[in-house]
């Protein structure tokens, strides 16, 4: 166990699959008590079963985080169980890809809702808590497409940026006490939709890598759960890349 207890507390969205379940493991493997919510039952099923064979207990709650309700619904049994949140990891992301001329309202609507709407929806949840004991660990898992555009993707660019401006707006608003706020924007990342990929298509976008491979979901784990620790006290407002040098600036 690190610099945290196990009473420290942490919600992370979308934590079921890759990157988001990766999260949940580190988060626990330094101390934290780890909550995470679901909206597909049959791959949380999935995710439940193969997480306790690997000995974790990580709490997991249906909870739609594009709703605002559900999120104070989940937000207040969370903390009835357990207490206040200490970190939340807000990595609930969706796709909808397609040009913006072809692109339907609907289409722009849900990835809005699901990547960016949620980030409110969960932090005005437990801002007010991390307040009221000076400690607060806010991480915000955007993506090197919400840095550099990619075609195709509007409205996932678009939403992702804006996880930034979030970001730097209420780090300020809430630096001097004790919480920090933090963008972290993955670049290819070797989850299941990325392996899903056709393999020419995936040597392309390897070639465009200088380091010459995809990350791996450990490799983003590994900093959010250094940005969720006491040592990461002074880094607040930032958006760190892990992409390989992919984009650099």
């Amino acid at each position: 166990m690190s610099d945290h207890q196990q009473t420290k507390l942490a919600l992370v969205t979308g934590g079921t699959g890759g990157i988001g379940a990766a999260i949940c493991l580190a988060l626990h493997d330094s101390g934290y008590k780890v909550v995470t919510n679901y909206r597909n039952k049959e791959k949380a099923q999935k995710w439940r079963s193969e997480v306790l064979e690997k000995g974790y207990d990580i709490g997991i709650y249906q909870a739609d985080a594009s709703s605002f309700d559900e999120c104070e619904q989940l937000v207040r049994k969370i903390e009835a169980e357990y207490g206040t949140i200490d970190a939340l990891v807000n990595n609930a992301g969706i796709t909808r890809d397609t040009t913006l001329r072809k692109m339907s309202l609907a289409q722009w609507s849900e990835v809005l809702h699901v990547n960016l709407d949620s980030v409110f929806n969960m932090t005005r949840q437990v801002i007010n808590g991390m307040l009221a004991k000076n400690f607060g660990r806010i991480i915000n898992i955007s993506s090197i497409n919400g840095q550099k555009g990619q075609l195709g993707q509007t409205n996932y660019s678009a939403s992702k940026r804006g996880m930034h401006g979030f970001s730097m707006a209420l780090a300020q608003e809430v630096a001097r006490k004790g919480i920090t706020v933090n963008t972290v924007s993955p670049g290819y990342i070797a989850t299941e939709m990325v392996m899903a990929v056709p393999e020419d298509i995936r040597q392309k976008i390897i070639a465009d890598i200088p380091v010459g491979r995809l990350g791996s979901v450990e490799e983003v784990a590994c900093l959010v759960n250094f940005l969720a620790s006491d040592k990461a006290a002074f880094i607040t407002g930032a958006d760190i890349a892990v992409n390989g040098g992919q984009l650099m600036f």
